[in-house]
């Protein structure tokens, strides 16, 4: 999942970035809405955690101009104002949820896996390909029974390649799901994680390269 955390408040910002990178998910930053607006123009979120008041562009006017684009993002809106007509007021303005602070993180990921479901098609609540098992949810991926120890990235990638039901999937799309702005696209960030990832899942080879294409799951 590709997210997008707008927050003015620098401490609040890195909080929720490394925790939500913790959980998997793949977060890019913006301090005030001009940043925002100008990365939501050149990369596609599936979420956007959006502090309502911001400096620059105001949040209503960003929450505004990105269902406007039609892009097809989530909106969760942040503010400090909790009352009934402030949460009417943001999910008026096209916010697709609405939490106010100060929140509980495990609530937080919880809002952000439910909207990023619901800008994706829907899967099952298990991804399986023979012996290999992984439920996004619990965060649990095994392989014929034991228990594999994951990181983050790496258990985003099995995640991600899974999901494609076979479909090669090429490394630059897994830097653009998995990945963040933070990482340098010229990298051998994929191939690295992808190499230990196989170690990991050990033998049969569960993940194939596909030359000149990328990677799948699957038969040889």
């Amino acid at each position: 999942m590709r997210v997008l955390v707008v927050e003015d408040h620098r401490m609040l910002s890195g909080l929720i970035t490394a925790g939500l990178r913790r959980e998997a998910m793949a977060v890019d930053v913006a301090l005030d809405g001009h940043a925002a607006l100008a990365q939501v123009a050149v990369t596609r979120y599936d979420v956007v955690v959006l502090d309502r008041d911001l400096p620059g562009v105001h949040g209503d006017e960003v929450c505004r101009r990105i269902v406007a684009s039609g892009s097809g993002t989530r909106m969760l809106m942040l503010t400090a104002a909790g009352t009934v007509r402030d949460r009417v007021e943001g999910l008026d303005l096209g916010a697709d949820d609405y939490l106010p602070k100060p929140f509980d993180f495990a609530e937080l990921v919880a809002r952000v896996r439910a909207l990023g479901r619901r800008c994706t098609p829907a899967l099952p609540p298990v991804l399986d390909n023979g012996d290999l098992s992984l439920d996004p949810n619990r965060r649990v991926a095994t392989r014929g029974g034991r228990r594999l120890d994951l990181s983050p990235k790496e258990f985003a990638v099995l995640a991600h390649l899974l999901a494609a039901g076979g479909r090669v999937v090429s490394a630059e799309e897994l830097l653009e799901r998995v990945w963040d702005e933070a990482t340098d696209p010229f990298t051998t960030t994929v191939k690295t994680t992808i190499g230990r990832l196989r170690a990991k899942l050990g033998q049969p080879p569960a993940i194939h390269t596909v030359r000149e294409g990328g990677y799948r799951t699957g038969e040889p």
